[in-house]
């Protein structure tokens, strides 16, 4: 059974009636599946099992930091992969231990820094010089010896959204080999840090795996060329999930993305693997709900305007991408139409030339697979209100995880 579905001509998410949460809390917002996620995290954490003695499993809070799913993920055993200190911050409120919290990212501010020597973290992933050289600096003036995974630039172009796409040298993001290897031998870098591991990441939403091939078997080369004996290579995350039934390619299954790395991953000495995912956790788990305020012709242009936006709901006029747009009631009989919300941008559209039925007042829409970059990008544009958050439990009860946000207090 698929995760949305009609039962009885009425829409189920998961075996929720999302029409109870609409008669119970104002649209738009999002819903999210306890049970879901948990299988979600479970199967990526046997499945890399199967292929790797040691994996670290450090969910991309950037996807989503709702504190109550990271409580769930926490309770799961995973670490987090952090990119700001207020990632820190929930990370750690979410009871996940520093020890498997890696912090990624380019801009790292001297508080950011601070903050994450006083928790002893896992590892700084290191993107420039310039950013050890103040790590370290940091690191000695607290008395401290700072861990680091140098992130490399594996000049690749990964088949995905140049705006995801972070593996080439164009990019803002990690270091180029002979820089690398440059700094790992350039003493006056590690007096107080200790290089620990190396790290890579070329993306978002990959559904192709052969820049990932070549990104893991340059870090393989890379590592082998270091005297150091590292404690873990960081292979990053961006595995691609299917936002359309018919997708085409399909996003790698994750035996396919293991086999990927495992087969690729030539170090000459046993280490512990880091995985960074994301999306391909957490996407799945959540939809969002908008209600229909009314429709609208213009000659042959049909549009279904909703309560949800652009600033709900940021992918499609950010990256253009496709989700797959569900209405509330199930008919044979459709109509050409744009799903398109309030905001005062022509961007601020869902989904354009879907068929859909006839859509009223009162009925509602459910966009699928809105667990990752959802609630996340959200922003108060417009000085709208940020969308609430709801859970559904496991005996199918519905709490709500995060409430609207009071512009007063902004």
């Amino acid at each position: 059974m698929r995760t949305i579905h009609y039962k009885d001509k009425k829409l189920f998410f998961e075996n929720y009636k999302i029409e109870n949460a609409v008669n119970s809390f104002p649209t738009p917002f999002y819903l999210y599946s306890k049970q879901k996620l948990i299988n979600n995290f479970l199967s990526f954490q046997q499945t890399a099992k199967e292929y790797f003695d040691m994996p670290e499993i450090c969910f991309a809070l950037k996807a989503n930091s709702n504190l109550e799913l990271l409580k769930i993920l926490s309770s799961q055993g995973s670490g987090a992969d952090i990119v700001s200190g207020g990632e820190l911050i929930r990370a750690i409120n979410a009871g996940i231990s520093p020890k498997k919290i890696v912090f990624s990212g380019v801009g790292k501010t001297k508080d950011e820094i601070n903050l994450a020597l006083d928790r002893d973290i896992m590892s700084f992933n290191v993107e420039s010089a310039e950013e050890l050289m103040l790590i370290n600096k940091l690191a000695k003036h607290k008395n401290k010896v700072a861990n680091i995974a140098l992130r490399i630039n594996p000049k690749v172009k990964a088949l995905t959204h140049k705006y995801i796409s972070t593996g080439y040298k164009t990019h803002k993001f990690g270091l180029l080999e002979k820089d690398l290897l440059g700094i790992v031998n350039d003493d006056t870098f590690w007096t107080s840090s200790k290089l620990v591991g190396l790290s890579v990441h070329i993306g978002s939403q990959l559904t192709c795996l052969e820049a990932t091939k070549k990104a893991i078997q340059q870090i393989s080369d890379c590592a082998n060329k270091i005297s150091t004996k590292l404690e873990f290579i960081d292979v990053g995350g961006g595995l691609g999930v299917n936002y359309s039934n018919d997708q085409k390619p399909k996003a790698p299954t994750l035996n396919e993305y293991m086999i990927a790395i495992r087969d690729n991953l030539k170090v000459n000495y046993p280490l512990k693997i880091v995985f960074e995912p994301g999306r391909s956790i957490i996407a799945s788990t959540g939809v969002f709900v908008s209600k229909v305020l009314r429709s609208k012709q213009s000659e042959d242009c049909h549009f279904i305007i909703v309560d949800g936006g652009m600033n709900d709901f940021a992918r499609p006029s950010l990256y253009q991408a496709y989700h797959e747009i569900y209405p509330s009631k199930d008919c044979n009989q459709k109509i050409e139409t744009d799903i398109v919300g309030p905001i005062c941008e022509t961007a601020d559209c869902f989904g354009e030339k879907r068929m859909l039925p006839k859509l009223k007042e009162d009925d509602f829409i459910v966009i699928a697979d809105t667990g990752a970059y959802g609630h996340s990008m959200s922003s108060n544009y417009n000085l709208r209100s940020k969308p609430i958050e709801l859970l559904i439990n496991n005996d199918h009860s519905l709490i709500q995880i995060r409430d609207k946000q009071n512009l007063e207090t902004l």
